[in-house]
């Protein structure tokens, strides 16, 4: 039975089913098979959004959808274009920089390509960049959106495994960060390199001042996010909504900019995008009560606490399967469905569940941008206008900041734990 289920699964989605029905299909099976009341489908789909953490996504989610319609994205970017412009790599840098930013609101790389990615691949474009440089580093740039707070995508984890998920967003800060200045480096070695242009002369403090003074209400949204979360004024999900109120302040009564329609588009996609994920939520919790039901997660466990009980050496094994399975499979279901199976033996062999998290997460973000099924690439590669294949073709440097990230979280935990270590 336990190959019939993993064995349809593969197969369907192989064949090119939506992941939803390739997850639906052999669970209905399953059920049908074994004379479990059919009541029970709707049942267990329904349990698995009966969860508070889980409100937190929808809301971050209009958050991204109401700035890219309100125009809080174009005054980020000009004033990370005035801060850094000078630098090697000039917009760029500029580029890399605006993701950092623009995540702290956020909190998904598909939001970040889609918000800023248009106005980034146009201004590096104008500048004198290639198309396909700009398009790489704007999906590359969107890998920090995931790992720093607020992050859709941890918020997920630590629901499905009743990890903190204020622990979850805090140890995002640092990997964040450092992800950040590695990307810089690459982006000045490449730039210096190939003779990309970069603005005449650093800005002055008085221009410096102009053009943070528009961006400042922005700017504070991640500011307010991480303290109010860090002194207990409010959980994550609490901060998903106020950070939802103080936008749409600062859009209608700051900027002016948001209108009735800004709202309401912002509000259909949102629903879109939400519905997209849920689905695969309630559609996974089902699959996972019948690999429960079989023992799958059991028997995985024993299998790879044989094979080594060294933590080291079992973060390697999964750091391979995530990447694979995150190159087929968007963050959302990868989550669902392979860290309830991976994470008792690894909590078992001495792994921090938060550890684990940035893990996992930045695994599968850096597979979201990894062929053949990437989703972000496709996104970026129609954003930008360009090949695929010249696409990957300038990612390719790009991969060696990211698995340097990667080896750095997973052999140094303390990059992960010592900010999450100091609320304990």
């Amino acid at each position: 039975m336990t190959l019939l289920i993993l064995g349809s699964f593969t197969l369907f989605f192989l064949l090119g089913w939506p992941v939803v029905l390739a997850i639906l299909g052999p669970s209905i099976v399953y059920v049908l098979m074994n004379d479990v009341p059919i009541e029970l489908i709707g049942q267990r789909m329904a349990y698995a959004l009966d969860s508070f953490p889980l409100v937190a996504v929808p809301v971050f989610i209009f958050v991204g959808n109401l700035m890219n319609q309100a125009g809080v994205t174009e005054r980020i970017f000009k004033f990370a274009d005035t801060l850094v412009g000078r630098a090697p790599g000039g917009l760029a840098q500029v580029n890399v920089f605006s993701s950092l930013i623009f995540s702290g609101m956020s909190g998904a790389a598909l939001a970040d390509v889609g918000g800023l990615g248009r106005i980034e691949v146009k201004a590096m474009v104008a500048r004198g960049f290639r198309r396909d440089f700009s398009a790489a580093v704007t999906a590359t740039s969107a890998i920090v959106g995931p790992i720093f707070p607020p992050s859709i995508p941890l918020i997920i984890y630590g629901s499905v495994t009743s990890v903190s998920i204020l622990q979850l967003l805090v140890a995002g800060i640092i990997p964040a960060l450092i992800c950040v200045a590695l990307l810089m480096i690459t982006v000045a070695i490449l730039s210096v390199k190939r003779g990309y242009p970069r603005a005449q002369r650093w800005s002055s403090l008085r221009e410096i001042w102009r053009d943070l003074l528009p961006a400042a209400p922005a700017l504070m949204a991640p500011v307010l996010l991480v303290a109010g979360m860090l002194l207990g004024i409010f959980t994550p999900t609490e901060a998903a909504s106020i950070t939802v109120l103080y936008v749409m302040f600062i859009t209608a009564f700051v900027y002016r900019s948001l209108t009735l329609q800004h709202l309401l588009y912002a509000a259909y996609e949102t629903l879109k995008n939400t519905s997209a994920i849920l689905v695969i939520v309630s559609a996974a919790a089902l699959f996972g009560w019948v690999m429960a039901i079989e023992q799958i997660p059991q028997m995985f466990a024993r299998h790879l606490l044989a094979f080594s009980t060294d933590p080291v050496v079992l973060l390697l094994i999964v750091n391979v399967v995530l990447l694979i399975v995150g190159m087929f499979l968007d963050s959302t279901t990868a989550t669902l469905l392979v860290v309830p199976i991976i994470a008792g033996p690894l909590h078992a062999a001495g792994v921090d569940p938060v550890h684990l998290g940035m893990v996992v997460i930045f695994n599968l973000m850096v597979g979201l941008f990894t062929p053949p099924m990437g989703l972000a690439l496709f996104l970026i590669a129609d954003i930008a206008k360009v090949s695929m294949r010249s696409l990957l073709r300038e990612m390719l440097p790009f991969y060696i900041p990211l698995f340097v990230m990667l080896t750095l979280i997973t052999l140094v935990p303390e990059i992960s734990l010592w900010l999450p270590k100091m609320l304990r």
